[in-house]
């Protein structure tokens, strides 16, 4: 189960990207593998030299009882010391954040978040790349 973040190639030019753990109760795994969460609207941030996800929803686990996680919360990411220097410096720097990519499970079936550090675009380079996306797709139609 990979749960993508589509718009950030639009939104954003991805200069770095990175693969973070994730701080997770029990019952957001098991939303995550159903598939049940949405990372559109994610951003992350430092907090006291930490990095978090914020604006992320994972839905509640329709089975969990009193014991439910809160939809929508600050969740801690889990990065090398040295990874998290370079994007703390990177994010002092004028237009460049960090943005979640997609939710994955690696081979040990742990979920895993990437990140990527990203630089917002402009109006008329989203206009490129439509452009370009437009292009190429009639390009593929005559040559099928």
């Amino acid at each position: 189960m990979v749960i993508e973040n589509r718009r950030a190639g639009y939104e954003y030019f991805i200069t770095d990207k990175f693969s973070a753990g994730m701080v997770l109760t029990g019952s957001e795994i098991k939303s995550i593998r159903a598939g049940k969460a949405n990372i559109t609207d994610g951003y992350c941030s430092f907090i006291e030299e930490e990095l978090f996800i914020r604006n992320v929803y994972i839905s509640e686990w329709k089975y969990a009882t009193i014991n439910n996680h809160v939809p929508v919360r600050d969740r801690k990411l889990l990065l090398k010391k040295t990874e998290l220097k370079k994007l703390l410096a990177k994010t002092k720097e004028k237009g460049y954040t960090i943005v979640p990519l997609k939710i994955f499970f690696n081979e040990k079936g742990l979920a895993k978040l990437e990140i990527a550090l990203a630089k917002g675009k402009k109006l008329y380079d989203k206009r490129d790349d439509l452009k370009l996306k437009d292009a190429k797709r009639d390009i593929d139609r005559r040559g099928e």
